[in-house]
Formats: C-alpha cells, structure tokens, sequence
C-alpha cells in the first residue's frame, strides 16, 4: 500500500468518526497522522453551522483545531467529554487493547480517553495486530530526573528500551517536558498487567498501553470501512 493509499483510508476512517459528533458535544480531540485529517474535517462542519467544543491532547491539535475554527475548553470547565476521536499505532481487535504515542503526546491522550464516555479510534487495516506489541514498541513518558535508572527498571521486566531522539538528535521532549523511552517487548502476554508493572515504576508517568478505553474502532481497509466494537 502506497503513502497516497494510505492518506485516503485515513481520511475515510476520519470522515466515519466525526459523523458520529453532534451539536453540543464536548469532543476530544487526538494527535497524530489521522487525528490532524479528522480536525479538518471537522472544521469543515463548525463553519457549516455544527457546535461543539473540543479539548484537544496536544499543543499541535490545539494549533490546528483554532486555525480550522474549533473552540476549545478545558476540564475546569467540562470534566467529562463526551466523545473523543485519535488514531492508534496499533488496534488488537475484540479487546480494543492499543498502543499509542508514537506521536508524542500519549499522556494526554489517556488523559482525555480516561474522561471521555466514549473513545472511538480511527486507522487503517495496518494497525491492525494479532497481539499487542507486534509491530509498535511501547512509548513510556517519563519525567527527565533520574531517567537512567528509570530506563533500568524497565529494561528489568524485559523490554529492550530506547530514549526517543527528535529531527535535531537530541532527547525528545514532550508537551508536558518529560522524556519517552520506546520499549520493545519479546512478547506481550497480558497488556493490562504490563501497563500497571509499568506504572508502578517510580519516574514512569504513564504508558501508551491504553487498556479497556476504546469502545469502538473505524478501521478502512481498501475494501470498505470495517467497524469494530469492543467485546
């Protein structure tokens, strides 16, 4: 599948999900490749006459959401949201178990997710994965103190671990000022349990393991759209 080819079943996965928004939500909004298509779009329909307002999971979105014309707000003043939509790394069908972050913005992501009633994520059939870990590594954000021997105790459940560089090759910094550590395990077996041995590691701010937050995914396959729910 070519770039172009994948650009467009992003864009139909993207076009499905801000469907599912209506006047009066409090949307959330994801970071990466398919979020940015699904926040034009979006833009599309504000300017059309639709009334939402957005808490976006990155300065980036935040950006992009005002240039389209998308009003945000923020949790002191809506605690809960009532849908989100952001792409995945990768999407374990049933389950909807993911990995996210490579994007960089993976905190904020599960902070949104955590408060959404719903969370209906957006990719294309390359995302999929027979198990969690098979194609994608797991972001871990952590704070930049001390964050050698934090690396140590990760790379002691088994991970082969990496600090993220950005374009200058230096550390990559995230919108919250901590560091990312792209971890990459044998094998997966349990993803729930990964993610709460991961937590209790003391500089680990949290995971791209999003465990029981999806409840649905709009997955485009050249095919059609292929809508999966959470079982």
């Amino acid at each position: 599948m070519g770039i172009s080819d994948g650009n467009t079943l992003k864009q139909q996965a993207a076009l499905a999900a801000i469907e599912q928004i209506r006047d009066g939500m409090i949307v959330g909004l994801g970071t990466g490749s398919t979020a940015a298509l699904a926040v034009t779009a979006l833009g599309d329909r504000v300017r059309e006459g639709l009334r939402i307002l957005a808490i976006p999971t990155s300065e980036r979105t935040a950006a992009q959401a005002r240039l389209v014309g998308i009003e945000l707000t923020d949790f002191s003043a809506h605690p809960r949201i009532d849908l989100t939509i952001d792409g995945a790394d990768e999407v374990l069908p049933g389950r909807l178990d993911l990995i996210k972050g490579l994007g960089g913005a993976l905190l904020r992501e599960k902070i949104v997710a955590a408060a959404s009633n719903r969370l209906i994520i957006m990719a294309d059939d390359s995302k999929l994965v027979s198990k969690i870990g098979e194609k994608a590594p797991v972001p871990v954000e952590i704070v930049k103190f001390g964050w050698c021997a934090t690396r140590a105790r990760i790379e002691a459940l088994g991970a082969d671990v990496a600090l993220r560089k950005g374009t200058d090759g230096c550390a990559y910094v995230t919108d919250n000022g901590n560091y990312i550590l792209d971890c990459r395990f044998s094998s997966i077996i349990d993803a729930g349990r990964l993610e709460a041995d991961l937590a209790r590691i003391v500089g680990v701010v949290d995971s791209g393991l999003f465990v029981g937050l999806a409840t649905q995914a709009i997955i485009a396959t050249p095919s059609g759209l292929q809508i999966l729910d959470r079982r």
